[in-house]
Formats: structure tokens, C-alpha cells, sequence
């Protein structure tokens, strides 16, 4: 008698819309019901089973949870109420008074200034490496030293970061690797898969992907998810079953949405690199962006995100954005909707422009998120504002 054939292992696009479902019965709703309340009768005589949503265990919650997990092959996962609030709590979750973290110079102005300000208050001593610096990781280190932090791809850069040497490093010396995967989604990175340890995301860009709600994930091992649980609990950074509603309804269409993004960005940059307006075009799918083959080899695709630096510094930026009909201007990133912006007035305008130029971010650079419109209406628009 032959063994019956297992199945195979189901696609991310199926994940998406169905993982962490749990029956299939008769008269079950197909679309996940909004359970919107803020209280949950107990059972008498134990404190098993207690529900509350300031726990992270009110079904609308669990269920994307179990979602997210799956699509980033991860033991556990929990949401929180914002991008900031999931990375505040995983790193928290980690570090105590008296450690040091590691963390790339190359992160989102939001982190950095968590990191630098606020973990410093805490006791929590932070040093930064550059990259591009030979052996930076491993000069960093001390015996103090609980984790390295990083993004990639970075924001609003795009550059790339390989994830092999750091986790390679992370291993030996018992530390663990934390990277923001939020530019890139589950679709076109997977940094457990390449020797993470945590994974976090703002919920609020693809994986939502339609603008409507914020939100932060954060992904890992059942017995450290537990612990930053315990950290969302205290600190008040859970999410309301609305918002939990509304991101699992975006996952449904996240590999379908990421995948145009990515077509999209692809042709705009190829498109853009050919103009004299455009000074430089940041793609990582572009043979020249100095990452292209890390990205090749890391990535499952090259994402949404591209930036330009403009010839015409930052008045050369503003007459664009003034001129852009289709193209919105707007902080965030990740939806249908393609929306640019300029990290000078907003991510980083607290850095003076020596400082923003230093990391890569000069005036006249301005972040793109390509959306699902069709691309050559999207050119179109950048045409007519580059002239």
C-alpha cells in the first residue's frame, strides 16, 4: 500500500488569504467578522483563558497573527498599534539597563531618534555602524551587547543590506539580528530565512497596503513573542480589533499588490534613469545601484520603493511634487496609491542638510512608493512634472 502524498507546502498568496483560518463549516461567515468589543466574560475560578485586546488576544487580533506568522515562517507573531510601537517593544523585549545594542547608521529618522534618545534614558547604551565600513559590525561589539538592528532594504535609500555576514557574526558571538523588513513585505524578503532572529514590520505599509489603518508587527520565536507581549501589555501599544480587521483584509492581496508594485518601480526607475532632470535613480533593481547583486541574491523582488535625486537640488524637488497630478505627496508608503515624498520635511527634518547629505540624503531627494496604477500613467505624470 502506498503512502498517501502530503501536501505540498502552500504558496505565499495562498497564505495570505487563508492562513490561520480555522474552520470552514457550514454557515461560517467567509469574510472574518469585526468582534468589537473591549471586554470578554470570564470563566470562574481560573485565570486561564482570560481575554482582553490590551493582551493581544482578542480574535480579530489572533487570527492576522497567526497570518503574519505563516507568511514569514515564523513560530509567533503579535500586532501592535504602530510601526514605532512594535520595534519600541521588540528591542525592549531584548535589551535591560546596562546592555548595548548595535545599530546601522541607516534606519528611518523615527528609529533613530528612539535609539539615541529614549533607549539612552533608559540606561540602554546604542552604537551605530556604518555599513560601509569594513569589519563595522564586529568592531562594535562588546560583552555587554544583546542585538544588532538593522533595515533593509533601507528608508528612504533603498540600499541593501547583506544579511549573511551579520548573521553570521549575530551566531557567534550569541546576539540577536532584528531587521524591519518593511520595505520589502514577506513577499520579496524573508529575513528568518537568511539567519534573522526577529522580523518587524509597520503593518501600516504593504502588508495593510491601502492607507486605512496603523499598525506595527513584530515576529519571532513563541517564547520571545511572549515576552514582547508582556512589553505591549505594560506599555499600552496594543491595536483595536478595527485595525486588526482592516490589516487582514489587506493581506489578502498583498503578493497580488506587491507584485505590480514591484513591476511598476522597476520600469519607472529604468525610465527615470534616462532623464537629464534626474541626477541619480535609487533602485535596487538597476544594474547600477550598488546593492543590485545583493538584492538579486537576497530578494524575491526588488519592492515598490525607489528615490531620485534631482538635478536642481531641493527648489528643483519642490517644483515637482507642486507639479505632480497623480503622484500624491504624503509621508507614508506601501499602499495602491503611489504617494511621494521628501525626507527633508519630514523623516529627517530634524537633521540639518550636512547631516541628511552624509547619510545619503541630499536636497533635491525625494522617496517614491510606486503603487498599482498602471505604469505608463505613472510616467506620464512624472514626465509632465520633470518638464
Amino acid at each position: 500500500m502506498t503512502a498517501p502524498r502530503r501536501p505540498r507546502t502552500q504558496a505565499l498568496s495562498t497564505l495570505a488569504v487563508h492562513a490561520g483560518e480555522e474552520s470552514h463549516d457550514s454557515d461560517t461567515p467567509v469574510v472574518t467578522p469585526i468582534v468589537q468589543s473591549a471586554s470578554y466574560v470570564q470563566e470562574v475560578g481560573t485565570a486561564e483563558g482570560l481575554r482582553y485586546p490590551r493582551y493581544g488576544n482578542a480574535p480579530n487580533a489572533e487570527l492576522v497573527q497567526r497570518r503574519l506568522a505563516a507568511l514569514e515562517k515564523a513560530e509567533a507573531g503579535i500586532v501592535l498599534a504602530s510601526g514605532m510601537a512594535a520595534t519600541a517593544c521588540a528591542l525592549l523585549a531584548l535589551l535591560r539597563p546596562g546592555d548595548h545594542l548595535v545599530a546601522c547608521r541607516w534606519i528611518y529618522g523615527g528609529t533613530m531618534r528612539l535609539l539615541t534618545q529614549e533607549f539612552t534614558a533608559l540606561g540602554i547604551e546604542v552604537t551605530l555602524a556604518d555599513p560601509l565600513e569594513t569589519r563595522a559590525w564586529r568592531k562594535r561589539l562588546r560583552k555587554e551587547t544583546r542585538a544588532i538592528f538593522l533595515e533593509s532594504p533601507v528608508n528612504p535609500t533603498c540600499r541593501v543590506l547583506d544579511l549573511k555576514p551579520i548573521s553570521r557574526i549575530a551566531q557567534e558571538e550569541g546576539v540577536a539580528l532584528v531587521v524591519d523588513s518593511t520595505f520589502a513585505s514577506p513577499v520579496n524578503f524573508r529575513p528568518l530565512e537568511h539567519g534573522a532572529d526577529v522580523v518587524i514590520h509597520s503593518a501600516t505599509k504593504y502588508l495593510n497596503g491601502h492607507h486605512d489603518m496603523v499598525g506595527g508587527a513584530v515576529l519571532g520565536t513563541a517564547s520571545y513573542i511572549e515576552e514582547v507581549r508582556q512589553k505591549m501589555m505594560l506599555w499600552g501599544g496594543s491595536p483595536d480589533p478595527f485595525a486588526c480587521w482592516l490589516l487582514e483584509r489587506g493581506l489578502k492581496t498583498l503578493e497580488v499588490r506587491v507584485t505590480r508594485q514591484n513591476a511598476n518601480a522597476l520600469r519607472i526607475a529604468q525610465w527615470c534613469g534616462d532623464r537629464k532632470e534626474v541626477r541619480v535613480v535609487h533602485y535596487p533593481g538597476l544594474p547600477s545601484h550598488p546593492d543590485h547583486e545583493i538584492a538579486q541574491a537576497q530578494m524575491s523582488g526588488f519592492g515598490g520603493m525607489l528615490a531620485l535625486e534631482l538635478a536642481g537640488s531641493g527648489r528643483a524637488a519642490d517644483r515637482f511634487i507642486r507639479k505632480l497630478r497623480l503622484i500624491r505627496h504624503a509621508p507614508s508608503l506601501g499602499g495602491v496609491d503611489s504617494l511621494v515624498s521628501e525626507p527633508r520635511h519630514n523623516s529627517h527634518a530634524h537633521l540639518t542638510a550636512e547631516e541628511r547629505a552624509r547619510l545619503g540624503i541630499p536636497d533635491g531627494f525625494l522617496r517614491l512608493s510606486i503603487g498599482i496604477e498602471d505604469a505608463d500613467d505613472l510616467i506620464a505624470d512624472i514626465e509632465q512634472a520633470l518638464r
